[in-house]
């Protein structure tokens, strides 16, 4: 996600991803520089699987990056990156995301 005003269907998402403590600490993690998953699972003192699925929420919103990398060894590795994103949250903000929700979607849970 750039630096643009996000229409509302990004604007949800992105406060969606942000809407859980997993992943406010991941983002924050990843503010220090990029991070293999491995390391970040360590880090965060959190399981691979739950680390994935809160950072596959975090990509899908467009506030990280993924990128699959081979290692010396040949195996792969998942690095992931902050996706540079800045959002002033506003009521004019969230006022001019209304109109353009696409309101045909089902909420999520």
């Amino acid at each position: 996600m750039d630096q643009t005003t996000p229409n509302g269907d990004e604007l949800l998402r992105m406060l969606t991803a942000l809407a859980s403590p997993h992943r406010l600490r991941i983002v924050a993690a990843l503010s220090e520089g990029r991070a293999y998953v491995s390391e970040l699972a360590r880090r965060l003192a959190m399981n691979r699987p739950l680390l994935y699925m809160h950072l596959q929420k975090l990509e899908a919103a467009g506030l990280v990056r993924g990128t699959l990398e081979t290692a010396p060894d040949g195996s792969s590795v998942k690095w992931f990156e902050i996706a540079p994103f800045a959002v002033e949250l506003t009521p004019q903000t969230v006022a001019s995301a209304v109109p353009t929700l696409d309101m045909s979607r089902k909420d999520e849970k």
